[in-house]
C-alpha cells in the first residue's frame, strides 16, 4: 500500500485550495500512491487564514465535496479531504470526508475533541468508525484529539486499523523559527506525539500538515515501531509518499489493553 500525504500552503480561498487539492493528487497519482490524506480543514481552511466567509456556506461546500470525488475519479486515488461542514442542525463541524479511487463518498469522520480555543468555531462530533481501501483498514482522528487524547488512536488499532490518519494544523505564517532536524529535543512535542501514538498501538500513524512558513511538525509516516519512515521538509509544499506493509501493523500492544478496568 503507497500511501501519500500533502503538505500544501494554507488556502487564500475555497477556489485555491480546490487548486493545491488538484495539484497535489495528481502528483500523488504519478506516484502510484493508493491514498493521500490533506491537513486539518483544508477545504475552504483553517479558520482566520483568509478565505471569505462565503467559502464556507454549504451550497460551496457540497459543490467542493463534489469536485474531489470526481479529482479521484480521475486520478484512481482515494481521498481523505477535511472540511469544515453543516451538521443536520446547522451547527459546524470539523470533519474529514474520505472518498474511494472510484469518487464514491464513503463517510466522514468528526473531530470529536476541539481545542478549547475552537470551542466557538466548531461543534464536536460523537462517533467514531473505521474506513476500508483495499482492504487497508484505517481510522482518522483529527488535530489535538490525536495529540491530546491517545485514546481516540488506540480505539482505531483495537478495531481493526492497521495505520491511523492525523490531518492537523500546528505552526504560523507569521511568527515561530522554521525547524531544522525532524524529532530533535528541542522541537515542539507534536512529533514525539506521532512517535507515541505508532508504537503504544503497533500501527502505522500518518500524521499530516501545512507547509506553514513556520510550521511546528512536519508530516510524517511513523511505522509500527515508533520509526519515522519518512517526513516532508519544513516550509516546503509538497508530497510524502511512502509504501508500508499492513502485515507488520498487528496492533499487539492496542489490543492487550484493559478496557475493563477503567470503566
Amino acid at each position: 500500500m503507497i500511501v501519500a500525504l500533502a503538505s500544501p500552503p494554507f488556502p487564500k480561498s475555497l477556489s485555491d485550495g480546490l487548486y493545491w487539492f488538484r495539484k497535489l493528487v495528481a502528483e500523488a497519482a504519478t506516484e502510484l500512491a493508493d491514498i493521500i490524506c490533506f491537513p486539518e480543514s483544508f477545504l475552504p481552511g483553517y479558520p482566520g487564514m483568509g478565505y471569505q466567509k462565503a467559502d464556507r456556506d454549504q451550497d460551496k461546500l457540497q459543490w467542493a465535496l463534489n469536485e474531489v470525488c470526481q479529482v479521484a475519479l480521475e486520478n484512481n486515488v482515494a481521498i481523505i479531504v477535511p472540511m469544515d461542514w453543516h451538521g443536520p442542525n446547522g451547527h459546524l463541524l470539523n470533519i474529514a470526508h474520505v472518498i474511494s479511487a472510484t469518487g464514491e463518498i464513503l463517510g466522514y469522520q468528526t473531530k470529536n475533541q476541539l481545542d478549547p480555543t475552537e470551542d466557538h468555531i466548531w461543534v464536536p462530533g460523537t462517533e467514531r468508525q473505521l474506513f476500508e481501501i483495499k482492504g487497508l483498514k484505517f481510522g482518522i482522528t483529527i488535530c489535538h484529539e490525536g495529540f491530546r487524547y491517545p485514546e481516540s488512536v488506540r480505539w482505531a488499532a483495537q478495531n481493526g486499523a492497521k495505520i491511523v490518519f492525523h490531518p492537523h494544523f500546528v505552526g504560523s505564517n507569521t511568527e515561530g523559527k522554521l525547524l531544522n532536524n525532524w524529532g530533535d529535543k528541542d522541537n515542539p512535542y507534536y512529533e514525539k506525539a506521532m512517535m507515541m501514538r505508532a508504537m503504544e498501538n503497533t500501527i502505522y500513524f500518518a500524521s499530516v500538515n501545512y507547509a506553514s512558513t513556520y510550521p511546528d511538525s512536519a508530516s510524517s509516516i511513523i511505522d509500527p515501531n515508533g520509526n519515522c519512515v519518512a517526513h516532508a521538509t519544513y516550509g516546503k509544499t509538497g508530497l510524502v509518499v511512502a509504501e508500508i506493509n499492513p502485515d507488520e501493523a498487528t496492533g499487539l500492544l492496542a489490543k492487550r489493553f484493559k478496557n475493563h478496568l477503567y470503566n
